[in-house]
């Protein structure tokens, strides 16, 4: 526990939400959860101006803002690579998640919230976001990048169902055992695509 809550102070959030009492609620619950609220703001163009100044940890973006909304704001902080962005979204907006993808969301949340519903969102926003840098830096084309999370994406799925792994543990163990065999990830997912469709599966190192 411990452990967590000095990897979560070390995380600086940025949020961003037209409504002061939800504004207020989220970042209490960030700070009681070791989070540190670098930034608030009321409306998205201060949110990416925050953004790129604070150059913060992740951002929290609603999704309906003044000036420019949260899908735009989003776009351009994604856009920029400044952050992980989680969109914040009413139960009626259900059908903008796709568009929160789309801009760049690496997760969202539906309102009313509890703080159980927060912390995961954050910790798979950042998760996914470690995941995409860490492909980036090992494929450089927009396409084959694309390609290769497609296919780690698939292998992730294969290790969560045969091994019971989280998200985040099935990548972990893909990045570590292309860097010990000095392969690449898009590689390490073709074999345990391969093992897994023949039955085949080699028992993941603890």
């Amino acid at each position: 526990m411990a452990e967590t809550q000095t990897d979560a102070a070390r995380r600086r959030v940025l949020i961003a939400e037209d409504e002061a009492l939800i504004r207020l609620d989220l970042a209490e619950m960030l700070a009681e959860e070791g989070y540190e609220v670098v930034g608030e703001a009321g409306d998205g163009e201060t949110a990416v101006r925050l953004a790129e100044e604070l150059k913060p940890d992740l951002v929290i973006l609603d999704i309906k803002m003044p000036i420019m909304d949260g899908l735009a704001a989003a776009e351009r902080i994604a856009g920029a690579r400044i952050a992980p962005v989680i969109i914040l979204t009413a139960f009626s907006q259900r059908d903008l998640v796709e568009r929160a993808r789309a801009a760049g969301a690496m997760a969202y949340l539906v309102k009313p919230f509890q703080k159980s519903d927060l912390v995961p969102a954050v910790e798979i926003a950042l998760s996914r976001y470690a995941e995409v840098a860490a492909l980036e830096a090992e494929v450089a084309g927009l396409t084959d990048r694309l390609e290769v999370r497609k296919t780690v994406e698939r292998a992730k799925g294969a290790l969560m169902t045969t091994y019971n792994m989280t998200e985040p543990q099935a990548f972990k163990w893909i990045q570590r055992t292309a860097m010990d065999h000095r392969m690449t990830m898009k590689e390490v997912s073709e074999r345990i695509l391969a093992e897994t469709a023949g039955g085949e599966v080699t028992q993941p190192a603890s």
